[in-house]
């Protein structure tokens, strides 16, 4: 026989249990009303079955189609753009200026090298990033490369970084990194996984390209350099045309400045800084 101490603690216990189970559940939580009655068991069974139809909702894992080796098409992402100038520092040009520089010579080699290309700005225009993920998921059989410029408090750190989300962007991410180290000079600073949304929500093999850091001395002023952009450009290309068709099958085109390239503006002094204070690794932008 129950008493009312005995049911009390049964209820409280009950109640955690339920508490737990309705954790699943974390943006549509139901409410159970179940008015209590002679058997306590009868009130368990109806919470346990309401709590069996209320199903996880959360940001799902995206599915990512292994393009790599059969992709049409490269979507070029130049970072930042518009209001939104990225890393902002006394020795290089704005990140916004720069990515767009190098993105505009990537698209012009992959064109050459018979790949179509999609650029997700063209110009000095803000692009919120759930806008590039569309483009690159709306892109059939593609591949996705954003540029970025790095930026960090510590004036000392430089090199290259490339990072990737899904298992199959890892080896496009790798022949990207390998090809940028192999630049005179170059520092490797890795392959990383990173969880940033153009990379994370997208349905196709994608990488994000740290070109060196703005707030370094050295890599600052070579970013001011069209010889050193056009470079960048070209190793990248390099690196992806092999990635679809083999190694040794790219051939540098021309190093003319593409026509559309407009020069970069005068060194902004320490600018507004852009990139977080807070900073102690990479910027993420927009994460």
């Amino acid at each position: 026989m129950w008493t009312r101490e005995t049911q009390a603690d049964f209820v409280r216990r009950a109640a955690l249990k339920l508490h737990f189970l309705g954790q699943i559940c974390q943006r549509f939580a139901m409410r159970l009303s179940i008015r209590m009655r002679s058997s306590l068991g009868t009130t368990l069974v109806l919470g346990a079955l309401a709590l069996a139809g209320c199903q996880t909702v959360s940001e799902q894992p995206v599915a990512t189609k292994n393009t790599t080796r059969t992709f049409t098409t490269v979507v070029v992402d130049a970072g930042h753009g518009g209001k939104d100038s990225g890393a902002y520092r006394r020795f290089g040009p704005p990140e916004k200026a720069a990515t767009l520089d190098v993105a505009r010579r990537l698209s012009q080699k992959l064109r050459e090298s018979q790949l179509q290309v999609v650029m997700t700005r063209s110009d000095d225009t803000f692009i919120p990033l759930d806008t590039r993920v569309d483009i690159e998921n709306h892109t059939k059989n593609c591949i996705f490369v954003s540029i970025h410029f790095n930026d960090s408090r510590k004036r000392g750190i430089k090199g290259f970084e490339t990072y990737y989300h899904a298992p199959a962007s890892f080896d496009l991410a790798r022949e990207v990194q390998s090809k940028l180290c192999s630049m005179k000079g170059s520092v490797n600073r890795g392959v990383h996984v990173a969880n940033f949304r153009v990379l994370r929500k997208a349905i196709y093999p994608a990488v994000l390209v740290e070109c060196g850091y703005l707030s370094n001395r050295a890599e600052g002023y070579e970013a001011r350099s069209d010889s050193y952009r056009e470079q960048l450009a070209d190793k990248i290309a390099e690196a992806i045309v092999e990635a679809r068709y083999g190694p040794g099958v790219y051939r540098t085109a021309s190093t003319n400045q593409p026509a559309t390239v407009q020069p970069l503006p005068p060194p902004p002094g320490e600018g507004p800084g852009l990139a977080p204070r807070t900073l102690s690794r990479p910027w993420a932008p927009g994460e």
